[in-house]
């Protein structure tokens, strides 16, 4: 088992998936970490018996300084994988540094299209024909990392914001125990800051 932590900061939808899954994608969640003490995701995590940790940003004067404390946090878990799932702060690069190769994220949009917020309702706009969900290495660059796996789903005449949304989430709840598992297996690598490599194979 490979042991991880989850950043979150909201519902929690996608950190259910990876506890769901865990067992089967030989993962170990050691902690779940939050920005957001309100998050609901903090209550699945202690539902499940899951270390939970709420760091403040009121209580850091730069986000330089927040990340150490997060980073401090994570290394006492001796971890090996960090997942962001729904965690709403930009890193900075001395976090992404730190666990070079080590961060996955998961975004919902087909990348490179529509990075950052108001992804479905940039999709329905653009009158798009496709959307879905995108799994790619953390870099430096905002949601810029190399792609790792997309999902796509069918942008219906009559769907909505939130009926779009609830489609996409749907498929990355498949999406992401599946790539965290190739991860697990220790078949998923970032070479050189700049691609992915599944099986040796760039993707």
């Amino acid at each position: 088992m490979m042991k991880a932590v989850i950043l979150i900061s909201g519902n929690g939808s996608n950190l259910q998936s990876i506890i769901d899954h865990s067992d089967s994608i030989d993962l170990q969640i050691s902690a779940v970490i939050s920005n957001n003490k309100n998050a609901y995701g903090l209550k699945r995590a202690k539902i499940a018996d899951i270390k939970t940790h709420f760091i403040d940003p009121i209580k850091f004067n730069t986000k330089e300084n927040f990340d150490q404390e997060l980073i401090k946090i994570i290394d006492s878990h001796g971890i090996e994988l960090v997942v962001l799932a729904g965690y709403m702060r930009i890193l900075t690069p001395l976090f992404v540094d730190h666990f070079s190769g080590k961060i996955l994220n998961i975004h919902p949009s087909l990348l490179p299209k529509y990075p950052g917020l108001d992804t479905h309702r940039k999709a329905i706009n653009s009158k798009d024909k496709q959307h879905g969900a995108t799994v790619h290495f953390v870099t430096e660059k905002l949601d810029g990392g190399p792609i790792i796996s997309q999902a796509v789903v069918n942008i219906e005449a009559t769907d909505t914001e939130l009926t779009l949304a609830a489609k996409v989430l749907d498929q990355e709840h498949v999406l992401y125990p599946k790539v965290i598992h190739w991860y697990t297996q220790n078949r998923l690598k970032l070479r050189n800051n700049d691609f992915a490599t599944l099986d040796g194979k760039t993707l």
